[in-house]
């Protein structure tokens, strides 16, 4: 989806860090915070959490000095747009749901506030990877962490069975499997493309070894074109160009009725991929099993992430204490943490929660017990991402570039070259400095 980005400040100063940044948001000092913990404040919250409303009803029944009213957003890349349309008009909602690509986008515009001050003290209990996204390599804290995303490998334990197959350990046996399953049964692939949605992509990168932006002083380097980036998309192009895998476009009709009805065998995904098959192959619930992401080198044990978000409070919010504690009973204490599992199916950032009776077993991947102790090692086991501050323009010429390689079998390393490309000229054009481009 092609996104219309709000202007970055040109004057913005990028932090001397080592993941991602720009400039330093509006603190939470920064606007009047009462200190009479009585004062009845009223806050704001736009998220796309399942049932986050009966989420937030919990805590105004037990909270009655600090109520929040809750909006669904729509997620992901739409959300963006309209929260950097309304930090533009300064009407941002008190909180909101953030992903963690986004985060630099949002703080390099001074739409986020710091609060450190209110959160620092429960920075244990999130894995560093995962608090570095929320920090930015800084000492300011942008948010708090909610979910974490990473990647892992889906496949039908009844189709696997059926054909012959294990759940490929490299990608060279993921390479073999797709092209003898494939050859033996036309209509039937070992997977999708896994090239035409940006987020995991850029997941799939990031366990090659790949760091699409980084930082140093005042000046970005964009790695988005790098030897690692390349080596995926040579890797996913030859897939594709032969046939192997299938180039249907992620998120269609016809991609959901191609997992539902077993013409693809597994799916490259994230941990949260149980509740998305709820939804997009409803009829194969308890077929699924999940194992770990295929590695490059026999032996290896690295992953990548797609997705995952914080809970931030913007640089609008007059009350960024309340907003805090709102925060840190959502995402870090275990009645806020509970219901976010079990009403909002998601897989939580805090360590802790990790070990919490909500997690249930998906059923999507029934009978396997130990689905959540994967989990908790595969985000141990993630590459820390890093972002720069138009993720939304590299996404979009993402989508464009790669849709059409992917429907065209054309090619994939010419499109990446135009990722690159657009999202230098991009930062260029919005001041920023941008330096082995």
């Amino acid at each position: 989806m092609k996104l219309s980005r709000a202007a970055t400040s040109a004057a913005c100063a990028v932090a001397a860090v080592a993941l991602a940044a720009g400039c330093s948001s509006s603190s939470g000092s920064s606007h009047p915070n009462a200190a009479d913990t009585n004062q009845k404040v009223n806050l704001t919250f736009w998220s796309w959490v399942p049932n986050m409303d009966k989420i937030v009803a919990a805590w105004n029944k037990t909270h009655p000095n600090i109520q929040v009213t809750f909006t669904k957003a729509a997620g992901g890349d739409p959300e963006l747009t309209k929260l950097l349309t309304s930090g533009k008009a300064h009407t941002m909602p008190d909180l909101a749901q953030v992903e963690y690509q986004s985060l630099p986008t949002m703080v390099s515009n001074n739409y986020l506030a710091d609060i450190s001050q209110y959160v620092n003290n429960i920075k244990s209990d999130y894995p560093e990877g995962l608090w570095n996204q929320v920090t930015l390599g800084t000492s300011a804290v942008y948010g708090v962490p909610q979910d974490a995303a990473p990647l892992a490998y889906f496949y039908r334990t009844d189709l696997f069975k059926q054909y012959g197959l294990t759940p490929p350990t490299t990608w060279a046996q993921y390479q073999t499997e797709a092209e003898q399953v494939h050859k033996a049964h036309p209509n039937v692939y070992l997977g999708d493309t896994a090239t035409t949605d940006g987020g995991l992509f850029s997941g799939l990168t990031q366990q090659a070894g790949a760091k699409w932006w980084s930082a140093s002083g005042n000046s970005w380097t964009v790695g988005i074109d790098s030897a690692a980036s390349q080596k995926v998309a040579s890797y996913w192009g030859n897939l594709v160009k032969e046939g192997a895998v299938d180039n249907k476009t992620a998120w269609t009709a016809d991609w959901s009725k191609a997992l539902d009805n077993g013409t693809y065998l597994s799916w490259v995904a994230a941990v949260w991929a149980p509740g998305t098959l709820a939804s997009e192959a409803a009829d194969t619930s308890g077929k699924w099993a999940m194992a770990p992401l295929p590695q490059w080198n026999a032996g290896d044990q690295v992953t990548g992430n797609w997705g995952g978000s914080a809970t931030s409070v913007t640089s609008d919010s007059k009350h960024p204490q309340q907003a805090a504690e709102f925060i840190t009973w959502l995402n870090h204490q275990s009645e806020g943490v509970n219901l976010l599992v079990s009403q909002g199916n998601v897989y939580p950032a805090s360590l802790a929660a990790e070990g919490s009776s909500a997690l249930t077993v998906p059923a999507f991947v029934g009978g396997q017990s130990d689905f959540y102790t994967l989990a908790k090692q595969y985000s141990q086991q993630a590459a820390t991402a890093t972002w720069g501050p138009d993720v939304n323009v590299a996404y979009s010429a993402f989508s464009d570039a790669f849709g059409a390689a992917a429907t065209n079998k054309g090619d994939f390393l010419a499109a990446l070259s135009t990722v690159q490309q657009k999202v230098v000229a991009d930062m260029k054009t919005n001041g920023f400095t941008v330096s082995g481009s």
